[in-house]
C-alpha cells in the first residue's frame, strides 16, 4: 500500500496537464491543484496498512451485502478519487460478469488489471463522455471521426486510439484511466467499440483542468468547496499505443453498452448514497435552524420538516433495498439491485430542489448575507 507521501511523488511521473493555460509541473505544489492532491494524499494515509501483503480495504470487490453496506461510509470518508476507483473495479467485475459469449481473454485481462491495481494501491477514473459532436448522428458519420474515442491503428501488440472524454472528474489525480465507450455501438461502429486502460503518463496522453475551487485568499466564505474540491480534466488521447493484454473490448459492438451500463450501475449507487447522507445532513441543519430563529413551533416550518424528513426515509429505504436485494455475479462479486438503485436516485435527484426550497424558506437570507 501506498502512504500519502508516496502517493505524492508517484504523480511526479512525467503526465501531461495543463491548468489556466499553463503546463503543471508540480501538482502537489500548484496552489489550487494541490489541495485536491493533499485530500487525496490524506485518504492513503487514513487506510495505511504497514504490513507487506496489505490491500487498501477501498480497493475490496464485494462478496455479500454486508460488504456493500460496509463500503459506503468508507468511500465517503476517503474522497472522490477512493470513489472513482473503486467503481472503477466494479465496472469491469460487472462487465466481466455480462460478457461471458465474448473470448475469454478480455476477462482475464480486467481480472489481471484489477488484480495490479489492488496490489499497486493506485487510483482511477473512469474516461467515458465523448465529445460527440452532431449528436444526431452516429460515431461513423461525424464531420470529425475523433469526436468518439476510437481506434486508428491495430499492430501486432496492441491498438493506438485517438479523440477525446469530456468531464473527467480527476483524471490528473489518479495513475490509470478507464476509457469505454459511452453508450450502444451498432454494426460499422468496430472502430469506436474499445475499451482499455491507459496510464495517465502515457505518450499521447493530454489533460486540461478546469476547477471550481474559489480563487480567494480568505476562502472562510467558502467551508467546503475551499478545502475540498475535484478538478474536472478534459483527457486528449493524441495517438495513444495501449498493449492489448490492457484492452478489454476492440471491435465487438453488441458489448459496447456493456460498460456504460456497468458504470452506470455503480455510479448511481454513489449517487444515491451520497444523497441519502446529504439529506439527513440537511434535515438536521433545517431543524437547528428553526431553533435558532425561534420558528420550531411554527406549522408550517413543521410541515417543510416533515417532507423533508419524509424525503430522506423514502430515499435511505430505496438504498437499503438496493443493498439487501443485491445479486451475486459469477465470479462471487455483489452487485447492488438495478431497479431500487435507479429508483432511489431518480427520486433522489427529481426532489433534491424542493428539499433544498425548503431549507432555504426555513432558513431565510442571512444564510447567504451574514459575514
Amino acid at each position: 500500500m501506498l502512504t500519502g507521501d508516496q502517493y505524492k511523488e508517484s504523480l511526479r511521473d512525467g503526465r501531461k496537464t495543463f491548468f489556466e493555460g499553463k503546463t503543471v509541473d508540480d501538482l502537489p505544489g500548484h496552489p489550487l491543484l494541490g489541495k485536491t492532491v493533499e485530500t487525496t494524499a490524506a485518504g492513503y494515509d487514513r487506510f495505511f496498512d504497514p504490513a507487506p501483503d496489505a490491500t487498501s480495504p477501498l480497493m475490496t470487490v464485494p462478496s455479500s451485502a454486508d460488504d456493500l453496506r460496509e463500503m459506503i461510509p468508507l468511500l465517503h470518508e476517503a474522497g472522490m478519487m477512493a470513489h472513482v476507483t473503486y467503481t472503477s473495479i466494479q465496472t469491469l467485475k460487472t462487465a466481466a460478469g455480462r460478457m461471458d459469449d465474448v473470448k475469454p481473454g478480455y476477462i482475464e485481462r480486467m481480472n489481471a488489471f484489477i488484480e495490479e491495481a489492488q496490489v499497486g494501491d493506485i487510483r482511477i477514473t473512469q474516461c467515458i463522455t465523448d465529445a460527440k459532436g452532431d449528436r444526431s448522428q452516429p460515431p461513423a458519420k461525424q464531420n470529425d471521426l475523433d469526436s468518439y474515442v476510437r481506434v486508428v491503428d491495430r499492430q501486432r501488440d496492441g491498438v493506438v486510439i485517438r479523440g477525446a472524454k469530456l468531464h473527467i472528474t480527476g483524471a490528473s489525480f489518479g495513475h490509470e484511466l478507464l476509457t469505454i465507450p459511452t453508450k450502444a455501438m451498432k454494426a460499422g461502429e468496430e472502430d469506436w467499440s474499445i475499451g482499455c486502460a491507459v496510464p495517465v503518463n502515457a505518450e499521447g496522453v493530454r489533460i486540461i483542468n478546469t476547477t471550481y475551487a474559489p480563487r480567494h485568499e480568505d476562502i472562510r466564505s467558502f467551508p467546503v468547496s475551499g478545502e475540498h474540491h475535484y478538478p474536472e480534466g478534459f483527457v486528449i488521447f493524441d495517438d495513444v499505443f495501449v498493449p492489448y493484454e490492457r484492452v478489454f473490448l476492440d471491435g465487438e459492438t453488441a458489448f459496447a453498452a456493456v460498460f456504460a451500463h456497468s458504470l452506470g450501475l455503480w455510479e448511481r449507487l454513489g449517487g444515491l448514497s451520497a444523497f441519502v447522507e446529504e439529506a439527513d445532513q440537511l434535515v438536521g441543519l433545517a431543524q437547528l435552524v428553526a431553533e435558532a430563529n425561534g420558528t420550531a413551533g411554527i406549522s408550517h416550518v413543521k410541515e417543510k420538516i416533515s417532507e423533508m424528513i419524509i424525503h430522506a426515509t423514502l430515499i435511505r429505504a430505496t438504498l437499503e433495498a438496493a443493498i439487501d436485494n443485491c445479486s451475486i455475479g459469477p465470479e462471487g462479486a455483489a452487485f447492488p439491485n438495478e431497479l431500487y438503485t435507479n429508483a432511489g436516485k431518480f427520486h433522489a435527484a427529481a426532489n433534491y430542489n424542493h428539499i433544498v426550497r425548503h431549507l432555504h424558506d426555513i432558513a431565510g437570507g442571512a444564510v447567504l448575507t451574514t459575514p
